[in-house]
């Protein structure tokens, strides 16, 4: 999956420290990123961008990534970089690098939109020992926004329930998916997402694993669940373009290693869940 790094690590504990030549600068515009493209991506330095105000973001390995202005990147663009819609970092190059452009478009998404607080509209400022805006007025604390969200591989016997979503650019096969509510288990988000995309009821819901995709500001919780009665579909049209029973032999999966949906896909087809 895109956070699968190994052997590189990746430290997110918030220790800014000024930014040195070699580490690497993020800029984003909107849903792009500025990169170069040669052998798969390159972020620029600090060094070629100029000095100028940044923001801490993380290291991998002793690579330090910073999240630089809008304004210092048109210099950038005369030196053979450009701006590229974010799902570029979801096909070739380095995996680390993709997460970091990935990982650091949540944290500029979240910065954009905490400037002002939310309670009183002071101007927030960046707190000096956490990852936190504060609002020197009220007090107000903010946070970075993760959103939990269920990943859902309904299964009966030799057949897995697969879907394809409806009004969105991503054609491809897909489990079922759904974003947990307030006060709501995490067991009951996969109850309900079922019963509401595909009228169905599951049992013997079992946690397969975790996955950061960044592309939402998620944290994805994969679970398989075995269908528990009918196997009729009740399709919710509005989420929904398809949602079909599959044969363990009949999968397709994407020739890719970045999502936990294809990861649990994978897995069943091999038979790693029955």
């Amino acid at each position: 999956m895109i956070q699968e790094i190994a052997p590189k690590h990746y430290d997110n504990a918030y220790h800014p420290r000024p930014p040195r030549e070699q580490d690497h600068m993020l800029f984003y515009d909107g849903g792009r990123i500025l990169v170069k493209k040669e052998d798969g991506i390159r972020y620029p330095t600090f060094a070629e961008s100029g000095a100028g105000e940044s923001i801490y973001l993380f290291t991998i390995d002793e690579e330090g990534f910073y999240l630089g202005d809008r304004s210092l990147a048109e210099g950038l663009l005369e030196k053979g970089y450009v701006f590229e819609n974010i799902s570029i970092l979801r096909r070739g190059g380095a995996k680390y690098l993709r997460f970091a452009g990935v990982t650091g478009w949540q944290l500029y998404n979240w910065y954009e939109s905490r400037k002002f607080c939310g309670r009183c509209s002071a101007l927030m400022v960046q707190d000096e020992k956490e990852r936190m805006m504060r609002c020197p007025e009220c007090g107000l604390m903010e946070f970075p926004k993760i959103c939990p969200a269920v990943i859902i591989g309904v299964t009966d016997g030799g057949r897995i329930l697969m879907s394809k979503y409806a009004g969105r650019e991503y054609k491809a096969y897909a489990l079922l998916a759904g974003f947990a509510e307030i006060g709501e288990p995490i067991e009951d988000t996969v109850r309900r997402e079922v019963m509401e995309e595909v009228g169905l009821q599951v049992k013997n819901i079992t946690y397969y694993k975790s996955q950061p995709w960044s592309f939402s500001d998620t944290l994805l919780l994969g679970f398989f669940c075995e269908l528990d009665g009918e196997d009729k579909i009740r399709l919710d049209e509005q989420e929904l373009a398809l949602a079909e029973w599959v044969e363990r032999k009949d999968i397709t999966v994407e020739p890719d290693d970045l999502s936990l949906t294809n990861e649990m896909m994978l897995a069943f087809k091999n038979g790693d869940r029955v």
